[in-house]
């Protein structure tokens, strides 16, 4: 299933927009660095520049947090997640949020 919906990221604020670009709402706070939309739009991975990933609904609601606070980006594949660490490491994590492996 796929979405109408992108993430735009403007002045570190994630700005979940139709694709016609018109604006929907703001998601999560001032420092995002990286944002991904699950496939069928329900959910919301926000990359923050101190390195924690948030979950979030589409509504923008906090759901939780993912991994330890070191990622560069994260984004879904499938149902799971896949973080990239600043130490070159790639974490593939349950929504959850516990670790599967390290690939």
């Amino acid at each position: 299933m796929s979405t109408d919906r992108i993430i735009k990221i403007a002045n570190g604020k994630a700005e979940l927009r139709r694709l016609s670009g018109s604006f929907i709402r703001h998601i999560g706070n001032d420092d995002t660095v990286h944002a991904d939309l699950k496939s069928d739009g329900t959910l919301v991975l926000l990359t923050r520049a101190k390195g924690q990933v948030e979950l979030r609904r589409e509504s923008g609601s906090f759901i939780r947090n993912i991994g330890n606070g070191d990622a560069v980006s994260a984004r879904f594949h499938g149902d799971d997640i896949v973080v990239q660490t600043n130490k070159g490491k790639t974490e593939l994590r349950r929504e959850s949020g516990s670790f599967i492996r390290t690939i």
